[in-house]
């Protein structure tokens, strides 16, 4: 199996170029705006959910205190917030090729 390569930013304009014929302006603005709509929301600590691909969530992890593995030295862990994302069932079976 091939190691894939990340796909940028910069792909995604290309590649809703290309899928609706838009100018590549226009194409960055959308790609922009819809991520920035996403931050917002997340910020706000509202759940983001694109039908049939999944949902975007932020939860909050407590405090706790880990250690260096290497030092063996404790150290406190501040409490913050984490986003979480759960797959729709039919991305899943996309990617399984489950029919």
């Amino acid at each position: 199996m091939d190691k894939l390569a990340n796909i940028t930013r910069q792909d995604l304009y290309d590649l809703t170029h290309a899928e609706l014929g838009i100018p590549k302006s226009e194409c960055s603005n959308f790609v922009d705006d819809l991520f920035a709509i996403i931050i917002q929301n997340l910020k706000k600590k509202i759940k983001v959910k694109l039908s049939l691909f999944g949902a975007f969530n932020i939860r909050k992890k407590n405090s706790r205190i880990g250690r260096n593995p290497k030092t063996k030295e404790t150290k406190i862990i501040n409490s913050r917030y984490v986003v979480t994302f759960k797959s729709s069932k039919l991305l899943l079976k996309k990617i399984n090729k489950v029919s």
